[in-house]
């Protein structure tokens, strides 16, 4: 995916641009919500990286990877009891694969 090779360049206008025209043709793709993220957090627009890991985890529940993100994210912002529950559900998760 083009978006990817953006945010490994670290492109990360580009990659946003990519991964927000990829919702808005699909608004249920679940890699997109989640290279966003990725690009945003980048950008140091936490908040809005997690409004988009949180879309990705509505999407597809049973991802350990997008609730590990999500704690990644809590855990920037502070709010370690959230991260913490966060990444539990992650590796109860990866327990079950």
């Amino acid at each position: 995916m083009e978006g990817l090779q953006f945010l490994a360049s670290g492109a990360l206008d580009e990659a946003i641009a990519v991964f927000g025209n990829a919702l808005v043709e699909d608004e249920q793709f679940f890699l997109a919500h989640l290279g966003l993220a990725t690009a945003l957090d980048r950008q140091g627009k936490v908040d809005e990286a997690i409004v988009h890991v949180r879309k990705a985890i509505s999407i597809s529940p049973g991802e350990a990877l997008t609730h590990t993100s999500l704690s990644r994210l809590l855990q920037q912002k502070g709010l370690i009891e959230e991260a913490e529950e966060e990444m539990a559900i992650s590796l109860q998760l990866q327990g079950e694969s």
